[in-house]
């Protein structure tokens, strides 16, 4: 199946590793413009180089949305070097190894503003120009534990608010040619990922997690997520509205 990507301009946040890498290889393989944002300038420029360069109009830069104003930043900066964006995969996010149920409301707000108050901010400034072109794509990388109690509480909790966010955009904005969606990967082993650490310091609990909870006794990929990912931002994914789709291998369905 071709996706017609060509020449779409995407931006992919969290894309120097995982599963934010995984879907900016899979973007500009379908033939669009990347634009890579993530923390770590080396592992972008790393990234950047593998998928051709800026020479195939790709562009990367390293920073770190989580201090106020940030997004507004992003968005300028995109703005000025890269060009009207079309397709956004909001790929950060994460635990910030809060785990406890009762703790500060501030840490609970570090979670909320990592997981879905960027992705808002973006939103904000970068849905607008898509209405205008009557076409566009906005991808959230949920979680399994959006679902399901699989993880600390304030995580699993602001995961489920974003899939509701996600579910109340894309039927919003579906007469305007958006497709907004989120997909929910399970446990997905990546290279610098929380398993893949797991199996080096609790090599024993990893592999008692994956024979007693995964169905299919083994870890996703990236590439499990990614290629899906690269689907929802094409042309062939218009039914997709508002959908919040699971990619866990059957691990929550598991627990339901």
């Amino acid at each position: 199946m071709k996706l017609d990507l060509q020449g779409k301009r995407a931006l992919v946040t969290g894309a120097s590793q995982g599963i934010g890498k995984s879907i900016a290889v899979a973007l500009a393989a379908e033939g669009a413009h990347v634009a890579l944002v993530a923390r770590d300038e080396t592992r972008l420029r790393s990234v950047l180089n593998e998928i051709g360069g800026s020479e195939n109009g790709h562009v990367a830069k390293a920073l770190d949305l989580m201090p106020e104003g940030a997004p507004s930043h992003l968005a300028s900066f995109l703005g000025k070097q890269f060009g009207p964006v079309d397709v956004v995969v909001h790929g950060i996010g994460g635990t910030l190894g809060i785990s406890n149920p009762l703790c500060a409301a501030a840490e609970w707000r570090k979670i909320w503003r990592l997981n879905l108050e960027i992705a808002i901010e973006l939103n904000i400034h970068l849905i607008p120009v898509m209405r205008e072109k009557k076409w566009g794509r906005v991808v959230h990388i949920s979680s399994v534990c959006g679902g399901e109690n699989l993880g600390p509480a304030p995580y699993c909790s602001v995961k489920a608010a974003l899939n509701a966010y996600t579910r109340s955009f894309g039927r919003i904005f579906a007469q305007d040619g958006l497709v907004i969606a989120a997909v929910s990967p399970g446990a997905i082993l990546s290279e610098g990922g929380p398993w893949a650490i797991a199996e080096v310091e609790r090599p024993e609990h990893v592999q008692r997690y994956v024979q007693q909870n995964l169905p299919l006794k083994m870890f996703g990929k990236p590439e499990d997520v990614s290629h899906f990912v690269a689907f929802l931002c094409s042309d062939h994914a218009s039914q997709f509205c508002g959908s919040v789709v699971p990619l866990d291998g059957g691990l929550g369905r598991r627990f339901s």
